[in-house]
């Protein structure tokens, strides 16, 4: 079976940000507060582009994958920030009408263009829906 390429590494999540293209960077940084408040968790870098908040060991159903994966996080890109939300979205209807300007894909991906196209509180409880999610599937989850 072929590892993961998406681990946790001991990378500097400070100096990841700093180099982030400038259109981004202030809103990856911004985020990277917001998601700390959300999960009162510490961020720690998950492969070479992906902030990631707590983990969780899961075994795939459909095939013989297994490993470990954050609670949630995000990623600054050239063309938007992800937030991944890892418990779904399926739940959380009204939520998402409050949330502003995004797009979704596959479930637990959020895009966002801009930081200030999203209502910032709601962003904020569809983290914690997503945490709170995961730690119902995966109750070894860990903070850290």
């Amino acid at each position: 079976m072929a590892e993961l390429k998406t681990q946790k590494t001991k990378a500097s999540v400070a100096e990841f940000l700093s180099k982030v293209p400038e259109g981004m960077r202030a809103d990856g940084q911004a985020l990277l507060k917001l998601m700390r408040k959300a999960t009162g968790m510490k961020p720690a870098m998950w492969g070479t582009s992906m902030v990631g908040f707590g983990s969780f060991h899961y075994k795939s159903e459909r095939s013989a994958q297994e490993g470990d994966w954050p609670l949630t996080g995000f990623s600054p890109r050239k063309a938007n920030l992800t937030v991944y939300i890892m418990g779904g979205m399926h739940k959380e209807r009204e939520l998402l009408k409050k949330l502003g300007k995004y797009k979704l894909s596959g479930g637990s991906c959020v895009y966002i263009r801009k930081l200030s196209d999203v209502h910032a509180p709601t962003l904020i409880k569809l983290v914690q829906a997503g945490v709170k999610e995961m730690r119902k599937r995966y109750p070894d989850a860990r903070s850290s």
